[in-house]
């Protein structure tokens, strides 16, 4: 199934004939004929820098996808799970009816990933072979090997996903990335902030460096004059164009 909301800028994606891929996990997991419950992990392409990162957005959209389908007392139980993969804490097994192991042999491979095709950011999960809880567990325990740093803003996209409820759409990945709007101006803010502080007062720097403050301050005093309406820019646009100069220019004068 394809869901499509706005474009990532993800500096760490790969190019693929389909598009670019943004983050991928590989769910392994028992056939839903299979007499055991088993859940692995395979391949993870998961940035979480900054954090939750497209990887937190993936794992969090594959929860959001799967929950409705999964049993309340499931749901519960997988609570749970998260807060003790979130304090760092070993799970005892099997939780959730199903046993999470390394071996994935024997097991049937889901590929979940988040795409940048045409402009456009797709969920691309593959929700056919598995149980809904299966793809939700993995999602979960890929959660818990990420870097310790990161899983307090992963784990809680992951909370916000398990009670979600609706489409996986542009209003999910606002809640997931903190209340931003989910265009593209701020998903590349959220991405890269002094890269997209640049660009939005037209500095060609490398991010990596530091920044003069009097040529920032110059750059905002004379954008900010070209979209002010008193100065005779248009007023549609302006309130929101000003927000970015002033965004843009805190960013890059804290950065130095």
């Amino acid at each position: 199934m394809v869901a499509q909301v706005p474009v990532l800028h993800a500096r760490w994606a790969a190019a693929t004939l389909a598009g670019v891929i943004v983050a991928e996990l590989d769910i392994y997991h028992s056939r839903p004929i299979a007499p055991t419950r088993r859940v692995a992990l395979g391949n993870r392409n998961l940035p979480v820098d900054p954090a939750p990162g497209a990887g937190g957005v993936l794992l969090a959209g594959i929860v959001a996808h799967n929950a409705p389908n999964v049993e309340p007392e499931l749901r519960e139980d997988l609570v749970s799970v998260i807060d003790t993969l979130a304090g760092g804490r070993r799970v005892i097994q099997p939780r959730v009816r199903h046993r999470y192991q390394r071996d994935v042999v024997g097991l049937t491979k889901s590929h979940q990933r988040l795409m940048a095709v045409s402009g456009a950011l797709e969920f691309d999960f593959e929700d056919t072979l598995g149980r809904p809880v299966q793809l939700m567990l993995g999602a979960v325990y890929a959660a818990g090997s990420l870097p310790m740093a990161s899983r307090t803003s992963v784990f809680d996209a992951l909370r916000t996903a398990l009670v979600w409820g609706r489409d996986v759409d542009n209003r999910f990945i606002s809640y997931v990335m903190g209340g931003r709007s989910a265009d593209l101006v701020d998903l590349k803010a959220w991405n890269d902030p002094v890269a997209w502080a640049l660009e939005v007062l037209g500095i060609e720097a490398d991010p990596a460096d530091k920044v003069n403050k009097r040529v920032v301050q110059r750059k905002f005093r004379s954008l900010l004059r070209e979209a002010h309406p008193d100065h005779g820019a248009e007023t549609v646009g302006a309130a929101a164009r000003i927000a970015d100069l002033t965004e843009a220019r805190r960013i890059l004068l804290a950065g130095s």
